[in-house]
């Protein structure tokens, strides 16, 4: 497996004109485990929406190296998520195979065996046939990081995927991202715990709207950035126009 290197060349994000990012450059490297973290507010879910795809660049480029947005597994917040749709646990696992199989392939018995091992993997054995409207917070990420798994991505992109669910299926979950590193696939979280980005996440994008650090998670975090960061955060405008940069750049 030969994970791609995912490039940010001087992005700026931003919603009616009002900035979310500013001038993020940096890079993703091959294999690597980063989380993106940061104050409320500071745009790391933004940034995400970005690289998926779903959010243009108000100005800069993103490079996915070489990959379709298809090709990356992603994993939004649960908050964005409609869990009254009518599906079944193996219905919402086998969705994960949907990039080899396409839109009108028939699931075959080996898609099914694989739904079945990923949903082992994360301790729902026997829960195939269940409603996921009837499952608990914890019990549906579960689902959803076995969809990860069928999917078999090189880059695996995570969106506060810890928040609101039980310390328990927090360290299983954790031990499935240990799992992809190990594997030299590209994984990049979303975090608000910073005891938890230390404990597991080697290198750390600290990020206020724009960049405080982007590196090894011990110097990413230090007290002097954290500071800097949260600084930043209480003093940005959210009625701010884009800055006097990005307006030419636009032209």
């Amino acid at each position: 497996m030969k994970p791609a290197a995912i490039c940010f060349d001087n992005v700026t994000l931003a919603y009616d004109r009002h900035p979310a990012v500013h001038h993020l450059t940096g890079r993703f490297e091959p294999g690597s485990l980063t989380a993106i973290a940061g104050p409320n507010g500071a745009g790391k879910s933004t940034l995400i929406k970005a690289l998926m795809g779903e959010i243009a660049p108000a100005a800069g480029r993103i490079d996915r190296g070489g990959l379709m947005v298809r090709d990356l597994g992603y994993l939004p917040q649960a908050a964005e998520i409609d869990r009254h749709f009518p599906l079944s646990v193996a219905d919402t696992v086998m969705l994960g195979a949907w990039r080899k199989i396409g839109a009108f392939g028939g699931m075959t018995r080996e898609t099914a065996r694989q739904a079945e091992e990923a949903l082992a993997a994360v301790g729902l054995e026997g829960f195939e046939r269940r409603p996921i409207s009837a499952l608990s917070a914890g019990q549906f990420q579960r689902v959803l990081f076995a969809r990860l798994l069928l999917q078999d991505a090189r880059v695996v992109v995570l969106d506060e995927p810890f928040t609101a669910i039980d310390a328990r299926t927090t360290r299983d979950l954790l031990d499935i991202v240990m799992r992809w590193h190990g594997e030299g696939r590209t994984v990049i979280a979303v975090l608000h715990d910073f005891d938890q980005v230390r404990a597991h996440f080697p290198q750390t994008l600290l990020l206020a709207r724009e960049m405080i650090a982007w590196g090894e998670t011990e110097t990413a975090l230090s007290s002097r950035n954290l500071f800097n960061a949260r600084a930043l955060a209480e003093a940005f405008d959210e009625a701010a126009e884009l800055c006097q940069r990005d307006a030419v750049n636009a032209r």
